[in-house]
């Protein structure tokens, strides 16, 4: 396997008119994916952003980044990805997970990883046409009118859903870009796959991070912090809620200690969620929003994104939502992509190098 495919993910605050721009300028540069946050509370719903870069693109693939099996019923879901792909000719994948912010602001809890994969595998059945036993009324349901397979990629940071997707995902989302964790994570997954009779070989790996170009490293510090504050709010939800910290590595761990509060509901302001200018981030150390995070000159990201590769990285994921995006999206189309896949596409878009 090898780092191949690149996506972008839109957190949803942009008009619709900057999202399409950028989108189509991704597609231009040699981008593969336009992910999207799914959390409709704090954002704009994803599924009419997902349909809109869907009709302003040709070849740029789609998709919740990521949704859940509880904010919306599985049969709505399994119903608005079999919609997207007919209207595309098959560009729109399904990443999904536990769930987080969405719920959170509803006042829920996050999906319980022993009843995750019985939901995501309904979603899939539903979307195939096939009929299924609803997860919660027992009922037989079914949608006659899509008979396509979804793409699905699982989010995951502790054992027990990193196994889970090792044994259904069609691909992995890691959120982060540490080279020494993605590898820890990526064996327990491939792990997983193993233990269910899978070729682990099978699963795509995701590794997501918000990037910064430039030579000033306070700067980049600045607008990247609120990254590993957000992976700090997942880990410490598994640590306090499901106690899985006796089976994380230190290096995941050990940095929460500055941490106020404990699990994800203390010492974290869901309101401010993803912003780099929020009130939760000052215990966050410098050497973390390196490790975490993409910084330094395109060189840099270049040697990272190798160091990626080599623990079995397919797709790395810019989180866009760091300011400064046309700027990004530009510079890796032109100084990142093409050290890893051709730089045709880029060379044919017509844009200024």
């Amino acid at each position: 396997m090898a780092l191949t495919q690149f996506g972008i993910t839109f957190k949803g605050d942009m008009s619709p008119e900057r999202t399409a721009a950028l989108g189509t300028l991704a597609e231009d540069a040699g981008f593969d994916y336009g992910w999207f946050y799914d959390s409709h509370v704090l954002w704009k719903d994803p599924y009419p952003q997902m349909a809109q870069l869907l009709e302003r693109t040709e070849t740029l693939k789609t998709g919740t980044l990521v949704t859940n099996p509880k904010v919306r019923d599985v049969s709505v879901t399994a119903s608005s990805y079999a919609t997207l792909n007919q209207q595309s000719d098959g560009r729109a994948e399904m990443a999904i997970g536990r769930g987080d912010s969405s719920l959170r602001m509803l006042g829920k809890r996050p999906v319980p990883w022993h009843e995750f994969e019985a939901e995501v595998d309904a979603i899939r059945h539903l979307h195939r046409g096939e009929p299924v036993d609803h997860p919660e009324t027992g009922d037989e349901v079914q949608l006659t009118w899509t008979d396509a397979e979804l793409v699905t990629w699982v989010a995951a940071y502790g054992p027990k859903m990193l196994e889970i997707a090792g044994k259904v995902a069609d691909g992995v989302v890691l959120q982060i870009s540490d080279p020494y964790l993605v590898g820890w994570f990526v064996d327990q997954v491939r792990a997983g796959a193993e233990k269910h009779g899978r070729d682990p070989d099978e699963v795509t790996v995701m590794s997501c991070a918000p990037v910064w170009l430039g030579d000033d490293v306070d700067e980049a510090r600045r607008n990247l912090r609120w990254f590993p504050a957000m992976v700090g709010n997942h880990v410490a939800d598994l640590v306090d809620k499901h106690h899985e910290g006796d089976h994380l590595p230190d290096e995941l761990t050990d940095y929460i200690e500055g941490r106020e509060g404990e699990g994800a509901d203390e010492g974290y302001d869901y309101t401010e969620h993803a912003e780099a200018d929020a009130d939760h981030l000052e215990w966050v150390p410098p050497s973390i929003i390196d490790r975490f995070g993409v910084v330094g000159t395109a060189d840099d990201h270049v040697e990272k994104l190798r160091a990626l590769e080599a623990e079995g990285v397919d797709q790395f994921n810019v989180y866009l939502m760091s300011g400064d995006e046309a700027r990004h999206v530009e510079r890796y189309g032109r100084d990142v992509i093409p050290e890893f896949v051709d730089g045709k596409r880029y060379a044919e878009a017509g844009i200024e190098s």
